[in-house]
């Protein structure tokens, strides 16, 4: 099994910047890649970004530019920088962790964090 931990989020002002992060542990051996899903009120759940253990980054097309996701594999933590936020990202962030950078990407993988929730409000 495989535990995820978010951690980081939490009220910005809109512009502001924040840094999530999920820290893995377990039998991470087994995992490839790590991704960010975000989930606003009322709504699905989406891709924001994934990263491979060999640093292939893919971003939704809304993130680009403002949002970066990288991975520190020493210490099996994936990280989300958010910069110039928006109200409309407001929500609960999810990390995930998969076998593959498909199964991350499709929000197919088997293991998920407890999402964090960040806020960006004046």
């Amino acid at each position: 099994q495989v535990q995820l931990v978010e951690s980081g989020g939490g009220l910005v002002q809109p512009g502001g910047s924040l840094r999530l992060s999920c820290a893995a542990s377990g039998r991470i051996f087994s995992l490839y890649a790590m991704g960010w899903y975000h989930q606003a009120p009322g709504k699905q759940r989406e891709l924001v970004a994934g990263i491979s253990r060999g640093g292939t980054t893919y971003y939704a097309e809304s993130k680009k530019g403002r949002f970066t996701i990288s991975m520190d594999n020493a210490n099996n933590t994936t990280y989300l920088q958010m910069n110039s936020l928006k109200p409309e990202d407001t929500g609960v962030y999810y990390c995930n962790a998969g076998l593959t950078m498909a199964a991350v990407l499709r929000g197919q993988s088997d293991y998920w964090g407890q999402g964090t929730q960040v806020t960006v409000s004046a």
